[in-house]
């Protein structure tokens, strides 16, 4: 169930693995990242999230996420079918999602920029690596771009 908290993130991290969620979250804190982030561990819960439905059936009204973080391979529906599902609703084409991923394949990073993906960044396998790139990340879409609000209708 979802908690107040829950209903503003900043940041939806999609991640299906425990320990790279783990490893993204002590980075973007240890990083100094002040955000309130969500986690969900599959595709399905991710669109369930953004359309506020299921768990998070009290997000009407909204923001939504100012950051998508998003794994490529996911249960349920993969990291590009929500990509491609978010840039075919027109309340959320908006939505900024980057790609998280270790993937380095050249065929998924093209098949991301092609469904509209705004980055497409590998993880780091390094801590300290990681913890520089998702700093910069989050410094970039959370403070330096300006997107207009999204709420969710």
């Amino acid at each position: 169930m979802s908690t107040e908290q829950d209903l503003d993130a900043d940041i939806l991290l999609v991640e299906d693995d425990p320990n790279d969620a783990e490893l993204v979250l002590r980075a973007l804190k240890r990083a100094g990242t002040v955000a309130s982030i969500v986690h969900v561990q599959d595709g399905a819960e991710a669109l369930d999230y953004l359309y506020g439905r299921g768990a998070f059936a009290g997000r009407a009204g909204h923001s939504q996420p100012k950051l998508m973080l998003l794994d490529l391979k996911l249960p349920k529906l993969t990291g590009l079918e929500v990509l491609r599902e978010v840039r075919a609703h027109p309340e959320l084409q908006r939505q900024v999602v980057v790609m998280l991923t270790s993937s380095r394949e050249e065929r998924d990073l093209q098949e991301a920029y092609r469904s509209g993906v705004n980055s497409y960044v590998v993880k780091a396998v390094n801590f300290e690596e990681l913890m520089d790139s998702l700093s910069r990340l989050a410094h970039y879409w959370l403070r330096v771009n300006q997107i207009p609000q999204l709420r969710k209708s």
